[in-house]
């Protein structure tokens, strides 16, 4: 009898103790001793931002602040009617060349509907804007200075190809061509970031590079066609969506669906 009362009485002192941490646990915000720790929340890591492919409106029009970047690398205000030349045209040189500023001699008209024929790849200026946005400026793509440095590249590479016809085959044979395909658009852009040394055709660009939009870049291929959007504008030699319905490569709005198209991205973009 002794025995069993000792028992019940040191049990008793126990659950007593018990109940003791768990009001204290409940006081505190702690943990009672007769529980396990609560594990921290994981954190879910931030989202990767990616730019929009596709677009409701077609509307790519842009009234705010463009600059030039110089030679010399500085970033000066820009105009329609500023006489502005680059250096060696991207396909020269593998990369585009950052622009030079020269006095004003006869203004550059850059209708908005787009820029007079050339004969091959034409150097333009270098064009930057605010933001992480490419803009579009009187025919040419401003690249965002928030972007990368190859994003930008690829932008002002495409810039030298406005106002080339489409020509089948062109710039396959060689990155310098009086007119350019879909494909040889994409590739010569590419080819200005140093992200391509042998132009590719659209059925090359479906296994090329990462799988999926990136963040900056996305190329859309198919067997038949293929275009690009970089920063929230779209390279490509086909009009549709595109109330200009210029022929050719040109900086076109975004298309409001992608489907029919394996989607990849330059890795890292």
């Amino acid at each position: 009898m002794q025995v069993r009362t000792l028992s019940a009485l040191v049990c008793s002192l126990m659950l007593m103790g018990t109940g003791a941490d768990a009001a204290l646990a409940a006081n505190t915000g702690g943990a009672s001793a007769s529980e396990p720790p609560t594990s921290p929340s994981t954190s879910t890591a931030p989202k990767v931002h990616l730019f929009p492919v596709t677009a409701r409106s077609s509307n790519i029009a842009y009234k705010g602040p463009v600059y030039v970047k110089t030679s010399g690398g500085q970033v000066i205000p820009w105009s329609p009617t500023a006489s502005t030349t680059t250096g060696t045209a991207a396909s020269a040189t593998g990369g585009s060349s950052p622009a030079t500023t020269t006095t004003p001699a006869q203004p550059l008209e850059l209708p908005p509907t787009g820029i007079s024929p050339a004969t091959g790849p034409t150097e333009r200026p270098d064009l930057l804007v605010p933001g992480s946005t490419a803009r579009y400026v009187d025919g040419l793509a401003a690249a965002p200075m928030s972007a990368p440095a190859a994003v930008q590249k690829i932008i002002w590479a495409g810039n030298e190809l406005i106002g080339l016809p489409y020509i089948f085959g062109g710039g396959h044979g060689s990155f310098t061509s009086r007119g350019y395909d879909c494909s040889g658009t994409v590739s010569f852009a590419l080819h200005g970031a140093s992200l391509l040394s042998v132009p590719k055709d659209s059925s090359e660009f479906e296994i090329w590079g990462s799988h999926g939009a990136g963040r900056w870049v996305a190329i859309f291929s198919n067997p038949g066609h293929a275009y690009m959007t970089v920063a929230g504008l779209r390279l490509d030699t086909s009009s549709a969506d595109d109330p200009s319905d210029q022929q050719g490569p040109r900086w076109r709005p975004l298309r409001p669906g992608n489907s029919g198209f394996v989607v990849r991205h330059p890795l890292g973009l």
